[in-house]
């Protein structure tokens, strides 16, 4: 079949030559209209429900409302783990599906679940809602407003009336969270002592105020000739005519409820707060919807704002439009990886041309790079991936090794041409083509498809590392591939039409006679040392796989965006005023440094946001301005060296991909997560102090967190059942009182324009902010007699907790940390063994770890079982084309040899054995063995088709007629990688870079003896015999 194709193809090479540019012209059109991203979808299909319980405590939303959806969504299929908070007032849950789950099939099965829930929660207890589909990454741009003359509720209102949905309109927009400013309703804000002196309760005041807000439909008249629409108009639409309502008439006056406390608008009690380079103001977190292109949403977003800014101007309102914009990253580190691509692909043509010393030739061999890339980009657009430093870094890590069958065939083909022109009778040019190409197509596509093979293992990991790293591989896999098709058909046409009319001198380009000459004395040399030489490459080999166990793991290198989030956390029951000062100090010592180019913070949370942080937490977005490389790593050093400072809070930095990465781990931003089971919160909470003090004394431990400390200050009002039936109450008038005091109760709404504001019933800010007055509260009797709420309650103090936190439906407590200064993998190890010896588990509590150590295991095992069955599939391939086990042998011999290479790259370049370096080793062993197996195969033709003698010349007529294509496909394939590996570290270069460098080391070593050691041991050990008829 593949000597009908070669045949095909130079037959009609005017039409394969017409489909190929055909293909390069739509590869630059899919290119061009690509989408780009730091990293692919890497996320499993999660679904988060919210649930806001106004007023209740953690301990309460815990009970009466996570439990019930916990209930409900139990047993729904696909679903790999469940996670929950709840927190004051709001109930979190996160569920995340199996990754072969569709999304919206997730998302319809547990909205199915949630339809009866409602009925089992609270009265009070708002509907379970689930936040809008986002992509793994979520955020695209953080922004805001700030103003010298505008009130932070005049801001808060054109941040909800006109900004937000200018936003929400953009193509790709899936949320924005507002953080801050002040919510703008409607209060009426009743003062005790005159409810006693008019004898009304709290209910008097709720039941006025609705009957002054309530809005009514009044239908329509219709007469024999036209239907006429009624509108009623009466409602209250101003504080001033609210205060006019009517509440009772008393001794024929009539109070009003201005009789009763002020009616005003103010701000809703805050649960979050925001923050830009330390003034207060409102903050837009802007999502991205699931599948949809970062950049493009990105400049939509900007394009919106910019429309708004003439408007915002005219009001005196700044737009703080760089807080954090993730696009930054992107295009800086998709754009250093096409810089790779473009600078490796000029080296590729270099060495061609220097190597073949015919502009014609090398121009033949290079078509092979444009082909094949923009085949495998074609084919990714069509799967529905995105050109990210992965799917790039696959085609960069490719680039040399697409030309390697496009040389390999095309050396074939000009030497045989060069033999051609010298015979007596000389063969047809189509025939000589066609007879060199099928020559060598054997080996060829036996080596490609054993180098698919290998990368199988990458294209099966499960988990976060399989989701990155899969599509490197793939895109990989898709030009290898599109190389095996140009070389089968492109190639042998463009050699029939460009070197089939050229004169050849029978003499090899320059380069390659001085390549030869000195192979060949260099391989007698190592012939008659061929022990020594064995020997030295044995021990090496060894001494290489001795030391893969004593590297350090990592599961990626830290991403280098130029942007850092600062985790800052005070004491549980700081209020929203005091963070925001703390913010204020810490913003102004940023600021300082040369490096920061703007803070902005974040306090509590917003609704339906990702963030569901408590007063006394906050976020600080810190972007950095352009660093050279190596420089982000100082900056951070000096950022922590400013937060250190300061003693009255909590810190944790990480940059935001990083904190993605692992928040899609364990649901926690941190590298290292301990989760501690049982049922008892308070044992629970002794129990992780323990671990984090055990924690805090394993060398290079930083950032060590509770998540859910205890402490945080309650004041509790518990009801005596006996003295409220003295008094005629009953708990939930009592009750009631205690909500509509402190939490508001909602009454009604004012509609002004298209714009809706709250109207709520709550005691006077000044009783509000005194906790002696709770005891004071009025209450009224089914007598009619008035009662202080602490004749029927005891009221006193107490410690609770901000947040009650689930994993699988079970209570745990986490202790989070992040690593500095080794890696990740050893010191999980240490604390491992420092917990089981230091710290005693109550009964019925056991611990568990999280975290990228946990990632990094899985992928590793993953990866180990993954390349065992490859290496099955390779060998029963390799046995296909190979004689014998002998020879098979001798092929495999060179992944050792290529092992030693990748361990002295490691070494050299730190000593830190991540993901990404281990792909790199899988990746290595699949380029070497194509080497091996052109020369073993090259040893097989010259004995079954030329007729030759097995012996020493034979070895060396071998050895020598394929260094040239052997040294070409290994310095292409290094030089394509070198700039990836020399700017390891940079943006978009991390996690490729170490993979390049582990390549490149391991092409050194696996070339070296593969020229050198390979033949020897081809003679000594290899099975060369002439075929049979039989055979």
């Amino acid at each position: 079949m593949l000597n009908r194709i070669v045949h095909f193809s130079l037959r009609f090479r005017g039409i394969v030559i017409a489909l190929a540019l055909a293909l390069a012209g739509y590869g630059i059109y899919a290119f061009a209209k690509a989408d780009y991203d730091v990293f692919p979808e890497f996320a499993p299909p999660q679904v988060v429900v919210q649930v806001e319980a106004p007023g209740l405590s953690p301990e309460q939303v815990e009970t009466l409302v996570t439990q019930p959806v916990e209930n409900a969504i139990n047993g729904v299929e696909g679903i790999e783990s469940l996670r929950s908070r709840a927190i004051q007032g709001l109930s979190v849950t996160t569920v995340t599906f199996r990754p072969n789950r569709d999304i919206y099939r997730a998302r319809q099965s547990i909205a199915e679940r949630l339809v009866n829930v409602a009925s089992q929660l609270p009265q009070g207890v708002a509907p379970p809602a689930m936040t809008p589909l986002t992509s793994s990454t979520s955020v695209i741009l953080v922004a805001g407003i700030t103003s010298d003359k505008r009130s932070l509720m005049e801001l808060r209102t054109l941040a909800d009336w006109t900004i937000k949905p200018r936003l929400l309109s953009v193509a790709g927009v899936s949320k924005v969270s507002i953080f801050g400013g002040e919510v703008k309703e409607f209060q009426i804000q009743v003062q005790p002592d005159r409810l006693i002196a008019y004898d009304l309760a709290l209910d008097d005041v709720i039941a006025a105020a609705r009957r002054a807000t309530g809005v009514r439909g009044a239908g329509f008249i219709e007469n024999d000739n036209q239907r006429i629409a009624l509108r009623s108009e009466g409602q209250s639409l101003t504080a001033a005519q609210l205060a006019q309502s009517v509440v009772r008439q008393s001794h024929g006056a009539l109070v009003t409820l201005g009789d009763l406390g002020r009616v005003v608008e103010a701000p809703q009690p805050p649960v979050g707060a925001a923050a830009f380079r330390g003034k207060e103001g409102v903050m837009f977190v802007i999502s991205s919807q699931f599948g949809s292109s970062t950049i493009e949403v990105t400049k939509g977003v900007e394009q919106a704002l910019e429309d708004l800014r003439p408007s915002l101007d005219a009001q005196e309102v700044q737009l703080n439009a760089g807080a954090f914009r993730p696009a930054d990253f992107i295009g800086t580190a998709t754009h250093n990886v096409k810089i790779s691509l473009a600078i490796g692909a000029v080296l590729v043509v270099l060495v061609l041309a220097l190597f073949l010393f015919n502009l014609r030739v090398a121009a033949i061999s290079c078509t092979a790079i444009p082909l094949s890339l923009m085949a495998a980009i074609i084919v990714l657009e069509k799967l529905g991936y995105t050109l990210n430093t992965m799917t790039l870094g696959g085609l960069a890590i490719a680039i040399g090794e697409v030309v390697d069958d496009a040389v390999i065939d095309v050396e074939n083909v000009l030497r045989r041409l060069r033999e051609n022109r010298h015979l007596e009778n000389p063969v047809p040019i189509l025939r000589v083509v066609l007879n060199a190409s099928i020559e060598v197509r054997s080996a060829v596509v036996y080596a490609t498809f054993a180098v698919v093979l290998v990368f199988v293992p990458i294209l099966t990991m499960s988990g976060l590392a399989g989701r990155l790293f899969a599509p490197l591989g793939l895109a990989y896999i898709l030009s290898i591939l599109a190389s095996l098709v140009v070389a089968l058909t492109v190639t042998p046409a463009l050699c029939l039409v460009f070197l089939g009319s050229q004169h050849f001198n029978q003499d090899d380009p320059p380069l390659v006679r001085w390549l030869k000459e000195r192979y060949v004395r260099l391989l007698r040399r190592v012939e008659s040392n061929a022990k020594t030489v064995m020997v030295v490459a044995g021990i090496c080999t060894l001494l290489g796989m001795a030391a893969l166990p004593f590297f350090a793991g990592g599961f990626i290198p830290e991403l280098q965006e130029g942007h850092f989030i600062i985790h800052m956390s005070a004491v549980p029951g700081t209020s929203l005023k005091q963070s925001l000062a703390l913010g204020r100090q810490v913003t102004a010592g940023l600021l300082k440094l040369p490096a920061v180019k703007t803070v902005a913070q974040q306090i509590g949370r917003a609704e339906l946001a990702d963030d569901t942080l408590g007063p006394h937490e906050s976020e600080l977005n810190v972007t950095l301005n352009p660093l050279a490389d190596g420089d982000a790593e100082s900056a951070q050093g000096d950022i922590r060296k400013v937060l250190a400072k300061y003693t009255g809070a909590a810190f944790a930095m990480n940059a935001f991909l990083t904190e993605r990465v692992e928040e899609t781990l364990s649901g926690f931003s941190a590298a290292v997560v301990i989760n501690v089971f049982g049922r008892d919160l308070d044992a629970l909470d002794a129990t992780a102090r323990e671990i984090a003090r055990a924690l805090d004394g394993v060398p290079g431990a930083t950032d060590v967190k509770v998540e859910s400390p205890a402490g945080t200050p309650q004041l509790v009002a518990r009801l005596k059942p006996e003295e409220l039936a003295r008094y005629g109450l009953d708990t939930v008038t009592a009750l009631e009182a205690i909500s509509t005091a402190y939490e508001g109760a909602p009454v009604g709404q004012i509609y002004d324009g298209n714009r809706v504001f709250d109207i709520s019933v709550i005691l006077d800010a000044d009783h509000r902010k005194d906790i002696s007055q709770i005891a004071a509260l009025p209450l009224r009797s089914s007598g009619g007699t008035h009662v202080a709420l602490g004749e029927v309650a005891a009221i006193y103090q107490t410690a609770g907790r901000y947040v009650v936190l689930h994993q699988g439906a079970r209570r745990v407590q986490t202790i989070t940390c992040n690593v500095g200064g080794r890696d990740v993998g050893s010191f999980v190890a240490e604390a491992q063994r420092r917990i089981r010896a230091g710290v005693k588990l109550p009964a019925g509590t056991y611990l568990e770890f999280g975290g990228t150590a946990a990632g990094e295991s899985q992928a590793r095992r993953d990866l180990m079982v993954h390349s065992l069955l490859a290496a099955l599939g390779i060998i029963l391939l390799l046995s296909i084309i190979m004689r014998n086990g002998r020879n098979l042998t001798l092929v495999l011999l060179n992944l050792p040899f290529a092992l030693v290479g990748g361990v002295l790259a490691v070494f050299a370049s730190g000593g830190l054995l991540s993901i990404g370096a281990l792909v790199g080793f899988v990746t290595l062993f699949g380029i070497t063995l194509r080497n091996s197996i052109m020369l073993i195969s090259h040893y097989e033709h010259l004995i079954e088709v030329e007729g030759e003698t097995w012996g020493p010349e034979t070895a060396l007529r071998g050895a020598a007629e394929r260094v040239t294509p052997i040294l070409m496909t290994a310095l292409v394939t290094g030089l394509g990688l070198l700039p990836l590996a020399i700017a390891s570290g940079s943006p978009g270069r991390e996690v490729e870079g170490p993979m390049a460098i582990v390549i490149l080391g391991g092409l050194v070593t696996s070339t070296v003896l593969n020229l050198l050691v390979l033949p020897t041991l081809a003679l000594r050990f290899g099975k060369f015999d002439k075929i049979t008829p039989e055979e």
